[in-house]
């Protein structure tokens, strides 16, 4: 207040100049007064925030504090309680509930372990599928080996990390076995690019290659291994050397191309196994090894045909009948999962769309109405003319077999007339197949059926070229075993008189003669493995250079000409080569036809087969990857394994005819063979129980071959086949009333649904029928209600009213029939006496709409 005093007497004394800076002064004095002070107020806030956060960061301390240390007492009464001994009956409760808890432990692992199998099956997201797992993976692996007590608790724990180590090293076992399969990653390879249906071609060829192997491993270390090491050398005897006339020319290549001079007289062929009965020092019978190596060949190969049918039966999925659900099958069982390539999968699309344009067409044909006459003219022609080029071919190979005879007998031939029955068999292969195409051009069927068909055409092709070729060999055969009788004469005669010539009456023991000199005998078990070799050779270099020039060459062809040709030739003619399944199947079914029929008269020609189908594995792989392209039409293999199993099966039975005709009927050679001289070759099996085996065994087995046990044997065998036949029939039967039952349920079904669904559509055509009538009807029941009071629900006319509202409905209860509007009946209070009540709104003109004509207007 002194020094407002002394400023204000200050204002006086002074003169009014200096008053306005003295102001100016005092008011930044008292600015900075009050900006002192707020900020004096902001950081006395701040200090109070500061130390609400301490306090309550003090608060959560303590709390947390406060927790973990009951959590440690919790944790310690525990140990406590599990400590403790079972002494009083609390410590059996505390017993019980152990247990309980442990028993509801085992059921949660159970139940994650039951979701972790079938996590597959459920109809999640992947997302959710994932986290659901790693959930349940973590639970099993975390509470598993806490299901037992104290030592059995690491017991179990144990186990089942034994359990879980066993189980990985199962899953490394199966990928190292799934690595090893030969060619696999080549065969996954091709399927990526091709699709399965070419890919099953070369899953057909490993198993073919597998068979073989294991054929050739019985022949090899049965009946060539004991005869090269135990057996007599080479020119020790005359069957196991060549000839004095033919020493000379025994190793030009052309004659070792024939398979004649050195490899004749080889262990690659027949004749050149002794007929001794025990060779070596283990004494190995070494006839009795060669006859039931022959029937193992065939043995083997029927059970693994079979068994592998019966494998791909039962791995095979259905795919529905051919008359029902065709479209939906078509949609979602048509696309070939493993296929890899943009390119391939472009022309599976364009096949699944082809399939259904098909099936559409096919619908639409099945009721139209065509000329039956034609096309069963047309079909027959086609037949015929198919037969009579069989007819021509078979009668071609006979004639050409027929001429080699001839030209065997001469010297100094040619080598097309030595070769003449191959080239032409391998050029009937390669041009008949087109030809009959062709021709089923006229037939206009289906292109399934039409498949079969000629797939059936091109087998009896092959079945009727290679019959052809057995029976001109037949022939040949009958001609040398009628030469066979003047040279045993012949060479008996001249081992006597060399005999006697080195004598001349003296004791001294002859000199042997040498085995080059002795006349032999026409062998024609050799013969007949020759012609095989022969064949299978000639068809493994024709199928060769077919892939090269037709695939590769046409292939190189297209790529670098196509720039400077006139058309595009990728697009047009000539192309790119498609992958020939049928054809390549077909040729592999009936090559291992020759090779077992040949494997009797040349066991070395399995080996040659393994070689075969050794390098045509990796050949053709080549030339599908480098020169093929995809089919326009990529068809699933689904059934392909069976159809080709089925095929293989057939050829089996029908090689093991001339096989058994040969063992059974004809005799064998005098001079060459391990059955030289007995009469007929099964007569080994007689010898060997006779010498070899007990008396009470022989016995056994004579009464065994008895026809009177034979005969009703087979007879009993029909029967079994003829009620196994009749049972799968039935099986057959009742899986198809089934499968019309449930048809009906379904058609129930259906209708069901339909007629749900008509009903409902119907009453709501009944709703929308009555709306606008109850509109038009209210209308004038708002009016009223205004000033009328409506009926009571207790009273009849009530429940009148209620009752004819209720029963309006349709004349005839048909949709689209006109329905009878519904009744309605106004019920008022009679007016007062005098009192008029006024109509509301400007009166209408005409009558009043819920009054006729004779009531007066208002």
């Amino acid at each position: 207040e002194e020094d407002k005093e002394d400023e204000s007497e200050e204002e006086d004394n002074d003169p009014r100049q200096n008053r306005a800076p003295r102001r100016k002064t005092l008011q930044r004095k008292n600015n900075d007064g009050k900006t002192t002070e707020k900020g004096v107020s902001r950081k006395r806030e701040r200090d109070k925030m500061a130390s609400t956060k301490e306090q309550r960061d003090s608060e959560n301390k303590e709390k947390k504090t406060n927790k973990e240390k009951g959590k440690e007492k919790e944790n310690k009464e525990k140990k406590e309680r599990r400590s403790s001994t079972p002494s009083t009956s609390n410590s059996s409760d505390e017993e019980s509930l152990s247990e309980e808890e442990l028993a509801m432990l085992m059921e949660q692992v159970e139940q994650k372990k039951k979701l972790i199998s079938t996590m597959r099956n459920k109809p999640w997201r992947m997302v959710k599928k994932l986290s659901m797992l790693r959930e349940a993976q973590a639970f099993v692996e975390k509470f598993e080996g806490a299901l037992g007590k104290g030592k059995g608790k690491k017991l179990y724990a144990y186990k089942m990390m034994m359990a879980k180590k066993w189980v990985k090293f199962k899953r490394d076992f199966d990928n190292f076995k799934t690595q090893c399969i030969p060619w696999e990653m080549k065969i996954k390879e091709v399927e990526s690019h091709f699709g399965s249906s070419v890919a099953s071609y070369f899953i057909f060829l490993r198993w073919m290659y597998g068979v073989n192997l294991v054929l050739f491993g019985l022949i090899f270390g049965l009946v060539i291994i004991p005869e090269v090491l135990m057996g007599m050398p080479y020119g020790s005897m005359p069957r196991k050397t060549v000839p004095r006339a033919e020493q000379a020319t025994a190793m030009d290549f052309s004659v070792l191309w024939d398979f004649e001079g050195y490899i004749k007289y080889s262990a690659l062929f027949y004749g050149y196994y002794n007929n001794q009965r025990t060779i070596g020092w283990l004494k190995y019978r070494l006839p009795m090894a060669y006859f039931m190596v022959g029937i193992s060949v065939f043995g083997y190969s029927l059970m693994v045909v079979i068994r592998s049918m019966a494998r791909n039966a039962n791995e095979s999925t259905g795919e529905g009948d051919d008359e029902n659900f065709v479209f939906s099958w078509k949609m979602f069982t048509s696309w070939d999962y493993l296929i890899g390539n943009p390119e391939t999968a472009d022309n599976k699309f364009a096949s699944i769309t082809t399939s259904f344009k098909e099936s559409i067409v096919d619908e639409q044909e099945s009721n139209k109405d065509e000329n039956i006459h034609l096309r069963r003219f047309l079909r027959v022609l086609a037949n015929v003319l198919i037969i009579c080029c069989l007819c021509g071919s078979g009668y071609l190979i006979y004639f050409v077999v027929k001429r080699s005879q001839t030209f065997s007998k001469m010297q100094n031939i040619g080598w097309y007339e030595r070769n003449e029955v191959e080239i032409v068999m391998s050029l009937l292969g390669m041009f008949c197949p087109p030809l009959f195409e062709t021709i089923a051009a006229l037939e206009n069927y289906h292109p399934r059926i039409g498949l079969k068909w000629q797939l059936g055409r091109i087998f009896a092709l092959f079945l009727g070229n290679l019959y052809t070729f057995l029976l001109a060999l037949m022939d040949d055969v009958n001609e040398k075993l009628a030469e066979e009788d003047v040279l045993r004469n012949m060479t008996h005669w001249t081992l006597l008189s060399h005999h006697n010539s080195t004598g001349n009456g003296s004791t001294a023991t002859p000199p042997p003669l040498d085995p080059a000199d002795v006349p032999r005998g026409p062998c024609w078990e050799t013969t007949v493995g020759i012609e095989f070799v022969r064949l299978t050779v000639s068809d493994i270099l024709v199928t060769f250079v077919t892939i090269l020039v037709g695939d590769f060459i046409r292939a190189c062809f297209v790529r670098f000409v196509n720039y400077c040709w006139c058309w595009d030739l990728e697009a047009g003619f000539p192309s790119y080569a498609e992958f020939d399944i049928s054809g390549n199947v077909l040729g592999l079914v009936f090559n291992q036809g020759m090779i077992w029929m040949g494997s009797f008269y040349a066991p070395g020609l399995v080996g040659i087969n393994v070689l075969r189908l050794l390098i045509s594995m990796y050949f053709q792989c080549w030339a599908v990857m480098s020169s093929n392209v995809p089919h326009e039409r990529v068809f699933k293999a689904s059934k392909s394994n069976n159809f080709y199993m089925g095929l293989l099966l057939l050829i089996l039975f029908l090689s093991l005819l001339p096989v058994a005709y040969t063992i059974m009927s004809l005799p064998p050679s005098f001079d060459c063979g391990p059955f030289s001289g007995k009469k007929r070759m099964y007569e080994v099996i007689q010898e060997t129980i006779e010498l070899d085996f007990p008396l009470f065994v022989a016995k056994i087995f004579s009464y065994v071959a008895n026809p009177g046990l034979i005969i009703p044997a087979i007879l009993l065998m029909v029967l079994a086949i003829y009620y196994l036949n009749a049972v799968s029939e039935a099986y057959q039967r009742a899986n198809a009333e089934l499968k019309k039952k449930m048809q009906m349920l379904r058609e129930e079904e259906k209708n069901k649904r339909n007629n749900k669904t008509s009903t409902n559509s119907a009453m709501q055509d009944l709703e929308d029928i009555f709306k606008p009538n109850t509109k038009s009807e209210n209308q004038p029941k708002q009016v009223e209600d205004k000033k009328i009071e409506p009926p009571n629900k207790s009273s009849p006319v009530g429940k009148q009213g209620k009752a004819a509202a209720e029963d309006v409905g349709p004349v005839n209860g048909s949709r689209g029939v006109a329905l009878t509007p519904p009744l309605h009946m106004v019920v008022t209070r009679p007016p007062m006496p005098g009192v008029r009540t006024p109509y509301p709104g400007p009166r209408p003109h005409g009558p009043v709409p819920w009054r006729g004509r004779g009531y007066p207007r208002y």
